[in-house]
């Protein structure tokens, strides 16, 4: 098992305090796998400073990142946009794979995103389903539709669809 993997499978406690066992065990491996594992900071797609899997605080372009930092970067951000995920939908509490979806969506798009968006607005409403479908609608960076975003969203949506109330 590669080092990422075993980073992801066991979650640390800040992000396992938020969300619990469940969600926590599901979010960290899915964005992981989405994000990767970058040591040295780069710019992503549409110039954002990025660091490890997908963290974009105190990054430093071309700087190297010890696995060590990468762990506590992917916790601490991931516990970091949990937390609002859940203020602004409560509803999610309890359910791992929707809570876990809506993690990874907000951790791409940010919280303030996640909160204002249909998505939200839909499993505040009970949607459940309609909520999962929502994801779609995030497939753009800088404007234009990106393949890589396309196939983030439908696998957050078929995550978050798995188990729904």
């Amino acid at each position: 098992m590669s080092n990422t993997a075993t980073r992801a499978s066991a979650p640390k406690s800040r992000l396992l305090m938020i969300v619990g066992a469940a969600t926590a065990a599901i979010v960290a491996p899915f964005v992981v796998g989405w994000e990767g594992d970058e040591r040295v900071g780069y710019r992503d797609i549409v110039g954002v400073a990025t660091k490890c899997s997908g963290d974009t605080s105190n990054v430093v372009v071309g700087r190297r990142y010890t696995a060590a930092e990468c762990a506590d970067s992917t916790d601490r951000q991931l516990a970091a946009h949990a937390a609002p995920v859940l203020a602004c939908t409560p509803r999610l509490k309890g359910h791992p794979n929707q809570l876990a979806a809506a993690i990874s969506l907000a951790y791409n798009i940010g919280t303030n995103g996640y909160c204002g968006s249909t998505v939200a607005r839909r499993f505040n409403a009970g949607d459940w389903a309609g909520a999962c479908d929502a994801f779609l609608m995030w497939n753009k960076a800088g404007g234009r539709v990106v393949q890589g975003l396309v196939n983030r969203r439908r696998a957050e949506r078929d995550l978050c669809r798995k188990d729904l109330p």
